[in-house]
């Protein structure tokens, strides 16, 4: 997604490519898919590897459970305001043209998120049976 930005305002300065949602809607929507599985929003395997972290995490020494929840409030909140940075707000001034979004990057986007919602129907691929 990065790369996509760098392609357009030839810039990896991500403040560089505000406003984008306005010219491309559909690549913020990768965008927010993919910050909302960052943030391991249910029911996205990275909720299931969380927890499991989480609990294991506890059970070892309870005092880790104020690290790893911060961890995970940081990792949250930089998440959404990653998401806010690049997609929203005013568009910039220096970009005249910008190219529209092609469908070998949407290809690309499908291939990396569709094993993640294949994980979902059926976890035990990694996870090992469950009884």
């Amino acid at each position: 997604l990065a790369n996509t930005n760098y392609e357009r305002t030839h810039s990896r300065t991500l403040l560089l490519a505000r406003g984008l949602q306005l010219m491309l809607p559909l690549m913020a929507t990768w965008w927010l898919l993919a910050n909302l599985m960052n943030m391991a929003l249910p029911p996205t395997i990275n909720l299931t590897g969380e927890l499991l972290i989480i609990t294991s995490m506890y059970n070892w020494s309870p005092l880790t459970i104020m690290l790893t929840g911060a961890g995970t409030l940081l990792t949250a909140a930089y998440s959404l305001h990653m998401f806010l940075m690049t997609q929203r707000g005013k568009f910039p001034r220096h970009i005249i043209k910008m190219s529209p979004t092609y469908t070998r990057e949407h290809l690309l986007m499908i291939l990396h998120i569709l094993p993640l919602l294949m994980l979902l129907t059926k976890p035990e691929l990694v996870m090992g049976p469950l009884s």
